[in-house]
């Protein structure tokens, strides 16, 4: 999420997402790297509650769209429609509105009554951060921590070189996605992204994402 809040404008470029994420054994360690290199602290370690809305029929996850209800200190709701796919980027790049809510009860009851049910709950720790424009955000999950990057892909690239990321263990995709792949891939029973239900298993995002590297490799 950025740092401040988007409007719906004519301007397309302001409401595109374009970000890479990266999982990492040492959130510390990218901390100190952040701080060593001058970042601002724009928001310290916040919980999160997401929940993620769809109609009867799972309309929206089928053309790769999400509608979330998100609980931190305040109450958002987000829209991302369907990635772009553009093979001349090595970015995500996808449309994003957000608007922030006076209620998070009121907005959650507004969306069922027109017909959106809640789907499923994930929950993160995050803490925000800002250098040379990008947003790097240490995300907590409950399958692993990772670092997202947010802003133009050139300075996300200068980015990533300066906290020392491997570019080419870049993930492209968004945590519901490398979940359902894990659920799918080792058969968890439970559909919420949340820290209680990853307390019972040993499963970790790594699980699927050292696999699907080390294939794009060989």
């Amino acid at each position: 999420m950025k740092s401040e809040l988007l409007t719906v404008s004519q301007n397309k470029s302001s409401t595109l997402e374009i970000e890479v994420k990266f999982l990492i054994p040492n959130l510390s360690i990218i901390r100190d790297r952040l701080l060593q290199s001058g970042a601002a602290l724009l928001r310290p370690r916040t919980y999160e509650r997401n929940i993620r809305y769809d109609n009867a029929w799972d309309g929206l996850m089928l053309q790769g769209k999400l509608l979330r209800l998100r609980q931190d200190t305040d109450a958002i709701i987000t829209y991302k429609g369907h990635p772009e796919e553009d093979i001349s980027t090595e970015v995500r790049i996808r449309e994003e509105l957000e608007m922030m809510v006076e209620d998070f009860d009121t907005a959650a009851a507004i969306f069922e009554r027109i017909g959106f049910e809640p789907r499923q709950v994930y929950e993160k720790y995050r803490e925000t951060y800002e250098i040379e424009t990008v947003e790097v955000v240490l995300d907590e999950m409950p399958f692993g921590d990772f670092v997202e990057l947010e802003g133009e892909e050139s300075s996300i690239k200068t980015v990533a070189q300066t906290l020392q990321l491997n570019w080419d263990r870049r993930i492209l995709t968004n945590y519901l996605n490398l979940f359902a792949s894990l659920k799918e891939s080792h058969h968890l029973p439970f559909v919420d992204l949340t820290f209680e239900n990853f307390s019972t298993t040993d499963y970790s995002a790594a699980n699927i994402l050292d696999y699907a590297f080390s294939e794009k490799h060989e």
